[in-house]
């Protein structure tokens, strides 16, 4: 394996800058495209937070960016070529859903089978840290043995879908993903592992090639097509980086930096198991939503979104690379600090303060 040396730092500098102006610049391109076969977001109902037509298939240029940069600096191990090649499943699933709007289960099914080829290229949860260890129940750690395959399966489908639900405002999805993928990027360099870092940084490299187009007010939606790429990437990416963790609290890693996706998700299913609806039927309860309805504008809701998942992802850097007990007080610093703000910023609001202007 590579070590992380000035070579490693400079193709992982060229992988984000590529990625990125490739992104940027075949936007207009994928723009056009989606226009050509229809694939436009048009609002119907309250969820839809724009209020004109948009054309989707953004993450097409995300998707080009990252593959652009990827066979230019990354070795093609199979571990990669089975991500590269699921990746191609997802994404093709995203553009036939964003035109055509498929069915739940014809996607899930699809999903099943692109996160079963890089299981077959060994990238596998096999260990996990025994968080109950530091209570002195059972061993460090857990051999997950022929469980492992169904878990690694699961995990993949739930982060892919996460993603993709918390893609409800302007340039949130791909910011949170941007987040996450350069908090991947750091612990990678740290570990070293320099496979993952340069996987990461062409993903942020598409990510940031795209801001421009999808934030407030957007121009383009990146669509399924961008929202289940990215998510099968992060899911996909985090196992062979993340998971190869091996100190006893390490099992939080990959749930810090992926922890507002995934919080998003287990409320979303949870909130409507308990009102007997599908886990896959759409609502308007969603955290982004939560924010707005508390009368936050879009920017600020985004803002704050980026603030937490910044906040998680610094908290998984340090305590990868300075210890558990630092992360703790770190994060429980920070979500103090915000939870009194917001808080602030609230009262404010209910006693007549401004909401601001929403765009």
């Amino acid at each position: 394996m590579l070590e992380i040396n000035t070579q490693v730092i400079v193709y992982i500098v060229l992988a984000f800058a590529i990625s990125c102006a490739v992104s940027y610049f075949i936007s207009p391109l994928v723009m056009k495209f989606a226009n050509l076969v229809g694939a436009v977001d048009v609002p119907k109902d309250e969820r839809r937070m724009h209020k004109k037509p948009l054309t989707r298939l953004g993450g097409l240029s995300i998707f080009l960016g990252f593959m652009a940069a990827v066979f230019i600096f990354n070795d093609i191990s199979l571990q990669v070529a089975g991500i590269l090649i699921g990746s191609v499943i997802i994404v093709v699933l995203g553009i036939l859903d964003d035109i055509y709007r498929l069915k739940a289960w014809m996607k899930l099914i699809v999903q099943i089978i692109a996160a079963l080829i890089p299981v077959f290229c060994d990238v596998v949860i096999r260990i996990f840290s025994n968080p109950l260890y530091i209570f002195g129940i059972g061993g460090p750690y857990l051999d997950l043995g022929i469980w492992a395959y169904p878990i690694t399966v699961i995990w993949i489908i739930v982060i892919t879908n996460s993603v993709n639900l918390i893609d409800g405002l302007d340039g949130l999805a791909v910011g949170v993903s941007s987040i996450a993928s350069i908090s991947m990027l750091i612990i990678a360099v740290v570990l070293p592992t320099p496979h993952v870092a340069l996987l990461m940084a062409a993903l942020a490299g598409g990510c940031m090639g795209f801001m421009p187009y999808n934030r407030n007010p957007a121009k383009m939606f990146m669509g399924d097509t961008g929202a289940l790429f990215l998510g099968y990437i992060l899911a996909t990416t985090s196992i062979m980086g993340l998971f190869k963790l091996y100190a006893i609290i390490s099992f939080a890693v990959p749930f810090l930096v992926l922890g507002l996706p995934i919080f998003d998700t287990v409320s979303a299913v949870l909130r409507r198991l308990s009102k007997g609806k599908s886990p896959m039927s759409p609502d308007r309860s969603h955290v982004h939503h939560k924010l707005i309805d508390m009368g936050f504008s879009h920017k600020q809701s985004v803002a704050i979104l980026y603030l937490m998942s910044a906040v998680l992802g610094i908290t998984a850097v340090v305590l990868t690379t300075a210890g558990e007990i630092k992360a703790i007080i770190l994060l429980a610093s920070v979500l103090f600090a915000s939870a009194i703000a917001i808080g602030l910023v609230i009262v404010g609001r209910r006693n007549g303060g401004d909401s601001g202007d929403e765009q």
